[in-house]
């Protein structure tokens, strides 16, 4: 042990020192970087191995990353959670950080992962018990090895995490064109350092106005990301059944999984709605989990928010990995509500709720709650009437304000100058008497025509303040084609999210036909967007038969 004595580098150090609110460390840390470790068919997966200077055996963490094993990743895993008792392996994925082998966005990882415990099991160090952690990709690679999780892997803590890269890069077969962007950036250029990946990201961000613009789209990107192939297989892939999507999603890995997870996500989360919908897998599986959803979006989780994804995930693996449970909440969930800034404590996501009421728009932009179920009566027949219209021009196209994104612009916005615009349709409630409460998944059915054919409906539930202040809460987009003068229903998924309407604020539910560059903007042609050249404006109508459907309940 002597020989590895090494302290960990400065800058990680220095990081260190600089967070407040975490736990005080139980253990000076030892740093041996640089260790070569095999991969599933022998390429160099360079590690370091961050670990407590004390004798005595500690479990280990495995953390597998595409992005380096410097900044932030050597302070917030190897040296916090060596601090806490673990031994942490930092490993660079094949392809990055200076692994060998070609890096492939997601057909290694399940190899590689069995690969590197193979080579735990022959650490002196190794005490036969390991846990895994990361977020993001840091997560996916947990998925892959939970495929077929050695009997050494006792508990996972996936945070802000991704299993199926489909959903990650397409809303329904439209390019999540600013999210294709942002991880091909971080792909390529993170893990070569910080100064390479801050000069790529200037540049990114000086030539993404043209980039996103660009006609055609295919291979705009190269001007400042240089060459990306899987990048532009991604996005001439639309299709989710096409074969080059196939073993991408490990959505399967939780089904029937036995290993303690717990996930952590934000209601602005990019991957908010994968977190879900992992934590659904896992409870039919019967698996032992727990989920936090804080205030965050998928970059704050780990900046404004990493004290309490710290603190959730420390106790998650003391407690399955040490023996030590005093530190588990207990209840199985807790959730951030918005507009009331308030932590609750639930059995479950989502709660038991009290009912679902559905929201329905009216010619003079108002919204209203409909009494009664049924329906709402001229979708696809000749009682449909037109509501309200807007003309969605792709050469100028409705503007992404917020939400959940990768992107620094992500999270809650005021969406009043959004709302402005000719090509935004607004419907809003009254002034609430009482608290609104929500809590799960909202979604919308609209019944829509169109004057070309094809068009994109992009549908957000905000919350309306006393001054006026729009502000967006969750929401969604769809694709859908139209066939002649007759509307067409489309539902759309909007996320799940914690909310809380105060007394006197308003609903409003507001309808467009894009968000760019968030998604890739629709050509009206019927052609492909990464290809188009030509542009068509499209006439989308609104009309009767659209309803907004939300899940009222008491967080």
């Amino acid at each position: 042990m002597a020989s590895r004595r090494g302290k960990p580098p400065l800058s990680s150090r220095m990081m260190r020192a600089m967070w407040r609110g975490l736990p005080d460390k139980r253990h000076d840390v030892g740093w041996e970087p640089g260790l070569v470790v095999p991969g599933a068919d022998g390429s160099p997966l360079v590690t370091d191995h961050y670990f407590p200077r004390t004798a005595g055996d500690f479990p280990t963490l495995l953390v597998r990353s595409p992005y380096g094993r410097g900044l932030p990743w050597s302070p917030m895993y190897g040296m916090l959670f060596a601090e806490q008792g673990f031994h942490v392996v930092l490993q660079s994925c094949r392809g990055t950080g200076g692994s060998g082998g070609v890096f492939d966005l997601w057909r290694n990882e399940a190899a590689d992962g069995r690969a590197t415990v193979s080579w735990l099991r022959r650490q002196p160090w190794f005490d036969g018990t390991l846990g895994t952690i990361g977020p993001s990709y840091l997560g996916y690679v947990q998925w892959a090895l939970a495929l077929d999780p050695p009997p050494e892997l006792k508990a996972m803590v996936v945070q802000v995490g991704l299993h199926d890269p489909y959903a990650l890069f397409y809303a329904d077969g439209a390019l999540r064109l600013e999210n294709a962007l942002l991880v091909g950036l971080g792909m390529t250029y993170q893990h070569q350092g910080i100064a390479p990946f801050a000069g790529a990201t200037l540049r990114f961000q000086r030539r993404m106005r043209d980039i996103v613009t660009a006609r055609p789209l295919r291979g705009a990107y190269a001007s400042a990301l240089g060459d990306v192939p899987w990048l532009d297989d991604v996005m001439t892939h639309p299709e989710a059944g096409d074969p080059y999507w196939d073993g991408a999603s490990l959505a399967r890995a939780a089904e029937g999984l036995r290993v303690p997870t717990s996930l952590i996500t934000g209601r602005y989360d990019a991957l908010v709605d994968q977190t879900f919908e992992q934590y659904a897998r896992l409870r039919r599986a019967g698996c032992d989990t727990a989920l936090l959803v804080g205030p965050w979006t998928h970059a704050s989780a780990l900046q404004q928010g990493w004290p309490e994804v710290f603190a959730e995930s420390l106790a998650w693996l003391r407690a399955h990995l040490c023996g030590e449970p005093s530190g588990l909440r207990p209840t199985r969930v807790r959730v951030h509500v918005g507009g009331e800034d308030v932590w609750r404590d639930l059995d479950d996501w989502p709660s038991v709720l009290a009912a679902t009421t559905s929201w329905v728009p009216t010619a003079d932009g108002h919204l209203g709650r409909r009494a009664g179920a049924g329906a709402a009566g001229g979708v696809n027949g000749a009682g449909a009437a037109p509501l309200a219209s807007l003309r969605y021009d792709p050469a100028d196209p409705t503007p992404s304000i917020g939400g959940p994104l990768l992107s620094r612009t992500a999270g809650p916005r005021d969406n009043s100058v959004l709302e402005g615009r000719e090509d935004v349709l607004t419907f809003t409630g009254p002034p609430l008497a009482e608290p609104v409460d929500l809590l799960g998944p909202v979604s919308a059915r609209l019944s829509v025509s169109t004057d070309t054919g094809y068009a994109d409906v992009f549908t957000r539930l905000c919350d309306v303040d006393a001054q006026g202040r729009s502000v967006n809460v969750c929401d969604g987009l769809a694709r859908l084609e139209t066939v002649g003068q007759a509307p067409s229903e489309v539902t759309v998924r909007m996320s799940s999210t914690a909310y809380r309407f105060p007394a006197g604020h308003r609903l409003r539910w507001q309808i467009s036909a894009g968000a760019h560059p968030r998604y890739v903007r629709n050509p009206g042609t019927g052609k492909s967007p990464v290809d188009a050249v030509d542009f068509a404006p499209i006439r989308v109508t609104l009309h009767t038969g659209s309803v907004l459907t939300l899940p009222h309940g008491t967080p």
